[in-house]
């Protein structure tokens, strides 16, 4: 490395911590610097320079500072291995902003088409924004769009205008006590697994996803129709479809 040494003050001005911050560095011995003036003011390496790079690597991919302390006191460290976690998160979070920028898109287009866009559209997108962050990794995010860039706006909206009408035909079925294993609900039990499928691609670990989304957030849910009762009676549809004849 090339010869560096700085002072805490410029460092601070360099990386954006503050002094306080590389002072509680030091006073704990995860950052101490290599050197100091005569007059024993703190001068940061090279080396101490890449040091604190670990240390914010690891920070931001959740570390404490305890554990941070540990993984760079190891004797099998390897720099290589924090830079490359560091990077896989990176390209995470643009995967992440990407979907963000695709969602908001959306609605923007529907602002330019002069379309109504009321506060309840606005609160839906952004709910449907944190729930997806919340419940689906970024690789199934990254799934989900492809499949959503290769089914089309138009063959979407087709699926999405389906959903009501056919849990509006479940539901009927199931008020008029409709056998789960009747011909009539496996035709809409396939149905339903169908559009699903069509969202998840048979991905399980997706489709583990959306069930948990579901389960933790009924709001959710209900807001579509799938209250409770009529998610029974669907699950109890869908065993019989299992079932062998």
């Amino acid at each position: 490395m090339q010869h560096t040494e700085l002072k805490v003050g410029e460092l601070a001005r360099r990386t954006g911590l503050s002094i306080r911050a590389l002072h509680h560095y030091d006073e704990i011995g995860l950052l101490k610097p290599s050197a100091h003036t005569a007059s024993g003011h703190r001068l940061y390496t090279a080396a101490d320079i890449a040091r604190l790079s670990h240390i914010l690597s690891l920070k931001q991919l959740g570390f404490s500072l305890e554990e941070i302390a540990e993984t760079l006191g190891r004797a099998d460290f390897s720099a290589l291995r924090v830079v490359e976690l560091r990077l896989q998160r990176a390209r995470e979070q643009l995967a992440e902003q990407r979907q963000l920028c695709d969602r908001l898109d959306s609605l923007a287009r529907q602002l330019r088409a002069a379309e109504p866009v009321s506060a309840d559209d606005f609160l839906q997108t952004i709910e449907a924004m944190t729930m997806f962050e919340k419940y689906y990794t970024p690789e199934q995010l990254k799934e989900l769009e492809a499949r959503r860039q290769a089914m089309g706006e138009d063959a979407i909206k087709q699926v999405e205008a389906e959903w009501p009408r056919l849990i509006a035909s479940m539901r009927e079925q199931m008020e008029q006590g409709a056998d789960p294993a009747s011909e009539p609900v496996r035709v809409l039990a396939t149905r339903w697994r169908e559009l699903v499928r069509a969202f998840t691609g048979g991905n399980p670990g997706i489709e583990k996803s959306l069930q948990t989304m579901h389960q933790q957030e009924p709001q959710v849910a209900q807001r579509q129709g799938r209250d409770p009762k009529l998610m029974e009676y669907v699950g109890r549809a869908m065993a019989c479809l299992d079932a062998p004849k």
